[in-house]
């Protein structure tokens, strides 16, 4: 795989990955950069760590992968989505911070379901590690990026909607998880 291909696969992979870090910042109060850091970090190593696990072991994974990956991304972003719908619907200013593990986590491995799947694809296409080496690198970069991206642009939203745009960040996270099931 050339670099400007790995690099178009990284953006793709990392579209939902921009999503839920611009939806789920919109709450921000402080932006610590250490913060934004650790977010980018999480989800670059479980999008980067999955779609190693995919390639690596690919032939065991390839049955299951495909079988399930849309329905446990779609369980993963219901749930971050329809916490957020629920907290700004209730209105109270209780803030949720992407510095909590569990949040970051679910986050890292709703966006990354789908990394696993192109690893497996990868591994099925006979890809050698010279070959895959450079989609790793990308993607883990991409990811990071987008992350930063999307945590600086949802606090710059949140702080000028509130409110509103929690529970229109919610709104569009539940889409994504629907969308991954048709």
């Amino acid at each position: 795989m050339g670099i400007l291909e790995a690099i178009l696969v990284a953006v793709s992979l990392c579209a939902d990955c921009f999503a839920v870090t611009l939806c789920s910042s919109v709450t921000l109060k402080d932006l610590r950069w250490n913060s934004v850091a650790k977010v980018a970090a999480v989800f670059a190593v479980i999008q980067a760590g999955l779609l190693l696990a995919g390639w690596a072991f690919g032939s065991l994974f390839a049955s299951y992968v495909i079988k399930i990956s849309h329905i446990i991304g779609f369980l993963l972003l219901l749930y971050v989505g329809g916490s957020m719908l629920y907290e700004g619907i209730r209105g109270k200013e209780e803030v949720r911070k992407l510095d909590s593990w569990r949040n970051i986590v679910l986050g890292g491995i709703a966006t990354s379901i789908d990394a696993l799947a192109v690893g497996v694809a990868q591994s099925m296409e006979d890809t050698s590690w010279n070959g895959f080496l450079p989609l790793l690198i990308a993607v883990f970069a991409v990811t990071a990026l987008s992350a930063v991206l999307g945590i600086c642009g949802g606090r710059f939203i949140g702080r000028r909607v509130g409110r509103v745009a929690e529970i229109i960040g919610g709104l569009v996270l539940i889409a994504i998880g629907v969308s991954l099931l048709f």
